[in-house]
This record gives C-alpha cells, sequence and structure tokens, in this order.
C-alpha cells in the first residue's frame, strides 16, 4: 500500500526548501483540524504523518491503562496485513520506550536495537525507524511511529534525518491538542446525550402521566354513567380509547428518540428512513422522507443532521398539529442538506426567545455550527415550517 511521493516531498538527496516545508506542514495541521471524532483524528494524524515524511509505514499507539494499547492505528498495511499480524502488540521494546520518555527515537535499523523484541510473521519488514511521543503537558496521549523512508539506501545510508525528526515534533505538537479538543468534544457529547435523555424523561413523565391521568378520570365518569345514561357512558369510552391511543403515541415516540440511533452501523441514511417509518405508524399525521444522492459524511455531522431531523420531528409531530410532515435529506456539493417542512400552524420566527427555547431552535443552530454547518428557519403563522440545516461534508 505504498504510495507515490507527494509533490512537496524532496527527493533522494534534496533538501527540503523552507516553504515546502511549511506548505506540507500546513497541509498535515489543517487535515487533522477537520476532525471532532478522536477515531477520525488518529487516523488522520497518522496518515499526514507518513506523507509528511514520506515514510512506507506509519502507526500511532494510544496506551492503556493495562500495560497494552487503547488503540493503535496504521497506515500503509492493508486489512488483510493487519489481520494476520495479530492482536494488538503490548508496551514493550521500542513501543514502551516511546510512551515512558520524552525524547524521540531515531534508528538506522530497528531490528539492531537492543530493546527490540521481533514481530509476528506476518508483520513487514522495517529497518529505518523514527519514533515520537505525543504529549500534553505531563502526559503522553500517544506515539508516533514510522519506519522505511522511501529513497535509496545504497550501505544502509539515507533514512530518517534531523528535519525529519523536527517536522515530526511539530506535527506531534499539534496532534496533542486535535486530540485533547476531540476527546473533549466527545466528552461534552456524552454530556449532552446525557442531558437529553434527561429531559425526555421528564417529558415523558409530564406528557404521559397527563394523558393517564385524564384517562382515568374519563373511565371514572364513564362508570358512573353506565346504568343512568349509557349514550353519554359510551361518549366517555371513546374518549378513553383516544387517550389510551395518545399515550401510546407518546410513548412510541419517546422510544424513537431514546433509541440509540444506529448511524456506526447502518449510517444516517437507513437510521432516518427508519425512524421516520416508525413515525409515519404512530402518529395520524403523514410522514415521508426522502434522499437524493447523500452517501456517507464524517460521524459528527451525521450525528448532528439526526439529533436536528429528530427535534424538528419532534415539533411538527407534538405541537403543530401538521397533518403532513416531509424530510429530504439531499446532496450539496460533498455536503448535504437536511429539509424538515411541515404544513402545520407555524410561528413567528423573529420571536426568537420564546419560540426559540421552546421549539428547540437554539440547541439545533448550536449543534448545525458545532460540525461547520447552518441552519435556517422559515415559518409563519398558519403557513407551516421549513428547518434547513446544511453541513460541509468531509
Amino acid at each position: 500500500m505504498s504510495r507515490s511521493r507527494p509533490p512537496h516531498a524532496p527527493g533522494p538527496g534534496e533538501t527540503p526548501s523552507p516553504s515546502a516545508g511549511l506548505a506540507a506542514v500546513s497541509t498535515a495541521l489543517l487535515a487533522m483540524s477537520r476532525h471532532l471524532e478522536v477515531g477520525d483524528v488518529l487516523k488522520t494524524i497518522t496518515a499526514s504523518a507518513r506523507e509528511l515524511l514520506d515514510a512506507e509505514y506509519a502507526a500511532l499507539g494510544v496506551p492503556d491503562d493495562h500495560g497494552g494499547f487503547a488503540q493503535f492505528v496504521v497506515d500503509g498495511v492493508s486489512e488483510e496485513q493487519w489481520r494476520a499480524i495479530g492482536p494488538l502488540p503490548r508496551q514493550h521494546g521500542i513501543l514502551a520506550a516511546m510512551l515512558h520518555e520524552e525524547k524521540a527515537e531515531r534508528l538506522a535499523d530497528v531490528r539492531k536495537d537492543p530493546r527490540f523484541e521481533g514481530w509476528p510473521s506476518a508483520h513487514p519488514d522495517m529497518s529505518d525507524f523514527l519514533g515520537m511521543p505525543i504529549r500534553d503537558g505531563e502526559e503522553t496521549l500517544g506515539a508516533l511511529f514510522l519506519a522505511n523512508k522511501r529513497c535509496p539506501k545504497p550501505d544502509g545510508g539515507c533514512g530518517f534525518t534531523q528535519h525529519d525528526e523536527e517536522l515530526l515534533r511539530l506535527l506531534a505538537q499539534h496532534a496533542a491538542i486535535a486530540l485533547t479538543n476531540a476527546r473533549l468534544y466527545e466528552r461534552s457529547r456524552e454530556l449532552t446525550i446525557a442531558e437529553e435523555r434527561s429531559r425526555l424523561a421528564h417529558e415523558l413523565h409530564d406528557a404521559v402521566s397527563q394523558k393517564l391521568f385524564s384517562l382515568r378520570l374519563t373511565a371514572q365518569a364513564a362508570a358512573t354513567l353506565v346504568d343512568r345514561d349509557p349514550a353519554r357512558a359510551k361518549g366517555e369510552l371513546q374518549q378513553v380509547a383516544a387517550l389510551a391511543a395518545e399515550a401510546a403515541d407518546e410513548l412510541r415516540a419517546a422510544v424513537v428518540e431514546l433509541r440509540p440511533a444506529a448511524l456506526e452501523e447502518d449510517g444516517l441514511v437507513h437510521t432516518l428512513r427508519t425512524q421516520i417509518q416508525v413515525l409515519d405508524r404512530a402518529h395520524s399525521a403523514r410522514v415521508t422522507f426522502d434522499n437524493q444522492g447523500v452517501r456517507a459524511l464524517p460521524p459528527a455531522q451525521e450525528e448532528a443532521l439526526l439529533r436536528v431531523a429528530q427535534e424538528a420531528l419532534h415539533n411538527a409531530l407534538r405541537h403543530s398539529g401538521a397533518g403532513r410532515v416531509d424530510v429530504v435529506l439531499e446532496r450539496r456539493g460533498q455536503g448535504a442538506v437536511l429539509r424538515v417542512t411541515d404544513n402545520g400552524r407555524g410561528f413567528e420566527p423573529s420571536r426568537v426567545r420564546r419560540a426559540g427555547r421552546h421549539l428547540g431552535l437554539v440547541s439545533m443552530r448550536h449543534r448545525a455550527s458545532g460540525v461547520g454547518g447552518r441552519l435556517t428557519v422559515q415559518s409563519a403563522p398558519g403557513e407551516g415550517a421549513t428547518i434547513e440545516m446544511e453541513v460541509p461534508g468531509g
């Protein structure tokens, strides 16, 4: 899985110009800053390091608390090779040195280092080696490993240079920032999910409790009327049935929102379609979904689109009195646009302080801006509403 030398990389024996080196580093840093998920950041750091230093292989290990690696990302090794290599490595030999020391390791031949302990039979052959810890203050977040500089090596010459080491050190410093930001984002998202579940629990309790209380009173009224006014008793019992159906609708809708979205396994399109089919069955309003050319998007953007769609559907089905809600997901450039349109009673978007909080517009805007997107709202009293969210893609 070797790559041809990128345009900015110097040839054998050449010294890279300062402008070429800065352009390459800038490209690598921009690539790292585009992602919010820890897994995506790790992959981007590893691929950027390999391309920046023109190495055949690159890896990034994140330590766990038990002498192994919580994550170990590789670039330059095929999926088949990686599966054949076997379990994740332990923290030993030269790998341990990167995690327990602050300095870089640059070796002409890693196999001749006294700490070298061999590798599995399916492991590719490696010689020249450059390792760099990724540190945030006193904490080691991980370590970058590069092997086999792509250049002629007559009599053991060439290999990684002092310039390569300095470039990798700069990349590792920014990788620490990118990793820390990604972890903070994931922690924030976990808190947001917990807050949403708490909100849903309160909402479910309030809505269903009110329905059940009304149902109980209506049933009691029907019981007292059975003998002296059967016709009125029949009407009250019909109301009991209607209230029970509404309570069931509330429960079904809440279950859809509480169920973890299977984005990683099924993707945004399948997840949205499935949830909308459930909502269409659970509510009297017609709920439709149309996908127009959208495929996979960055995970953070897919989650944000899903949550905004859920909030907009919640508003349309529970507050607007809509008889129809249409959800459209369409491709726009490298990104996508989500559009949720209802024919309900509408509202005045300029009354942001009141309507924004009630309808979740503030949180929807935060979700959109958090992934580099934007949210627009079109509505007027008596004219329904359209919530549109656009994301840039990746």
